[in-house]
C-alpha cells in the first residue's frame, strides 16, 4: 500500500498543474471578459469612426452632387467612376505632389527644431528650461485657427511688424506660391514642435549619464555623442514622433485655409485635405471628395500600418 501511494504521489507531481477555472476572488475566467471592458470604447470609437467611413466609402461610389442632395435626380451607382475620373485629372496629381513635398518639409523642419531645443533643454538652468517649456506648451495649446489668424497679422504686408522689422515694405507673404508654403510651414512647425521637444527630452534624460560621460571622456564632440551614442538609443521615441508628424503633416487644413484663403490664388497652394474640401462644398462634387477622402485614408493608413511595423520590431507591446 505504501508503494502504490509513493507511485500515486510521484504521478501528481510529474502531471502538468491543471487551470483554475477561477481566479482570486471567485471570478469565473471567461474569454470574453477582456471584451466586455473594451466594449463601450468600441461603441463610443464605432460611432465616431467605423459609421463615417462607411458613408464616406459608400458616397465616393456615388453619383452624389447637389442635384441629389436636394432630390431633383436619383442617386446612381457609378462603381469606380469617381476613382477613374480623379486619377485622369492632372491637378490632383498637382495637389497630391504639393502635399506630400510639403508635409515632407513640415515633418523634417519639426523634427530638426523640436530635437534640437530638446538637446538646448538639458544645457541651460531651471529657470530658463521653464521658461523654454511654457513657452512651448503654449504654442501647442493654442486652437490653430488662433494661431494661423495671429502669424496671418504678423506678417501683413500693412500692418505686420514682421515686414517693418526686416524691411521688406509691402512683401505680402501669400501672394506667391513659395512664399506662402513658407510661412505655413512656419506657423506648422510652430505649433508641432513642442510635441517632438518635450519627447525628446524626456528620452534624453532617461539616457545613463554613465554612457554619455563615457562617450565625452573619448574625446567625441558633441554632436558625434548625439549621432553615435544619444540618437540610437532614441530610435524607438523617433520613430514615434516621426510618424506622428507625417500623419498630423499629411492631413493640415485649417492653417492652409485660413492663411492662404481657401487654398491661395489660383489654387496654387492647395493640399489635398482643402483640395476635398473645395470639391465637396464649393463645387458640390460630393462623390469627387469622398474619392479624395479616401484615397488619404488609404495613405494615411498605409502609414500608420509602416509604424505598427516598427513597433513590432522594436519590443513595444501593441
Amino acid at each position: 500500500m505504501t508503494t502504490a501511494l509513493v507511485t500515486r504521489t510521484a504521478k501528481e507531481a510529474q502531471a502538468p498543474p491543471r487551470r483554475t477555472a477561477r481566479r482570486r476572488g471567485g471570478s469565473a475566467r471567461t474569454p470574453w471578459t477582456p471584451w466586455l471592458y473594451l466594449l463601450p470604447a468600441l461603441v463610443v470609437l464605432g460611432g465616431l469612426l467605423v459609421y463615417p467611413v462607411y458613408q464616406l466609402g459608400l458616397i465616393s461610389f456615388l453619383e452624389y452632387t447637389q442635384a441629389q442632395v436636394s432630390g431633383g435626380q436619383p442617386t446612381t451607382f457609378q462603381g469606380l467612376g469617381n476613382y477613374q475620373a480623379l486619377f485622369s485629372d492632372p491637378q490632383f496629381w498637382q495637389v497630391l505632389l504639393a502635399t506630400v513635398l510639403f508635409a515632407a518639409a513640415c515633418v523634417v523642419t519639426t523634427l530638426a527644431v523640436g530635437c534640437a531645443l530638446a538637446v538646448l533643454l538639458t544645457r541651460i538652468r531651471a529657470l530658463p528650461r521653464l521658461a523654454l517649456l511654457l513657452a512651448a506648451l503654449g504654442a501647442w495649446a493654442t486652437p490653430a485657427i488662433t494661431g494661423s489668424t495671429v502669424w496671418v497679422f504678423l506678417f501683413d504686408p500693412d500692418y505686420g511688424p514682421v515686414n517693418r522689422v526686416l524691411g521688406l515694405g509691402d512683401f505680402s507673404w501669400t501672394y506667391g506660391r513659395y512664399s506662402a508654403f513658407a510661412l505655413v510651414l512656419m506657423e506648422v512647425v510652430w505649433c508641432s514642435f513642442p510635441f517632438v521637444m518635450v519627447t525628446v527630452y524626456a528620452g534624453i534624460k532617461a539616457v545613463p549619464a554613465e554612457v554619455l560621460e563615457a562617450a565625452a571622456l573619448d574625446g567625441a564632440s558633441q554632436w558625434r555623442i548625439w549621432r553615435s551614442v544619444t540618437a540610437p538609443m532614441l530610435r524607438p521615441i523617433l520613430v514615434v514622433v516621426t510618424i506622428q508628424s507625417i500623419i498630423w503633416d499629411f492631413k493640415v487644413f485649417t492653417q492652409i485655409y485660413v492663411m492662404t484663403g481657401g487654398g491661395g490664388i489660383a489654387g496654387q497652394n492647395l493640399v489635398l485635405n482643402v483640395y476635398a474640401y473645395q470639391k465637396a462644398f464649393a463645387s458640390s462634387q460630393y462623390s469627387l471628395g469622398s474619392a479624395i477622402g479616401v484615397v488619404m485614408l488609404l495613405i494615411l493608413l498605409a502609414v500608420t500600418l509602416v509604424y505598427l511595423r516598427l513597433l513590432r520590431r522594436q519590443g513595444e507591446d501593441l
